[in-house]
């Protein structure tokens, strides 16, 4: 399967890999359900929620936090507006949580706000800032997306956002 393309296999129409995982992700965030041991220890198919951290997360985490690709080998960025409702160039997260999965493939994603700034004074990713970002905070900023529009998927973290506080 090509990248945002649907195949026939046998008849049958195969999804976009990265709308898969983002339902995988979003049941795992609504239903908690063990399972032993895995190899890769940041896949996004990880269960229960808490495990890309630790054992010890498991009851804290509410969010499993992730990161998308662009067609064009970029990552995916959004807008959200800090408490006192300004934007600048420090409102760009590349984080985000799925809230809902609707129609083929659409999605709504909450913009998730990073510890530190990740854009530069030039208006590009700081790739140094976003390898030390450490620490994630809920925003109430959500955003509507295609999940055919993209490529990759990569799995962040698992973490407590008090998204029902």
């Amino acid at each position: 399967m090509g990248c945002g393309k649907r195949e026939d296999v046998g008849g049958v129409s195969t999804d976009n890999c990265v709308c898969e995982v983002v339902r995988a992700i979003k049941d795992i965030q609504d239903a908690a359900v063990n399972d032993e041991c895995l190899d890769c220890t940041t896949s996004c198919f990880l269960e229960p929620l808490g495990d890309l951290n630790s054992p010890a997360m498991r009851r804290r985490a509410d969010t499993r936090i992730f990161t998308l690709t662009n067609k064009n080998g970029e990552l995916f960025k959004a807008l959200f507006k800090q408490r006192d409702g300004e934007c600048d160039a420090n409102c760009v997260t590349i984080y985000f949580r799925v809230e809902e999965i609707f129609d083929n493939c659409c999605a709504t994603l909450r913009a998730i706000r990073p510890n530190r700034d990740i854009i530069n004074d030039y208006g590009k990713l700081d790739y140094s800032a976003i390898c030390h970002v450490d620490e994630w905070f809920r925003t109430n900023n959500c955003i509507t997306v295609d999940l055919n529009c993209f490529c990759a998927i990569q799995c962040i973290a698992d973490r407590d956002l008090g998204i029902c506080d």
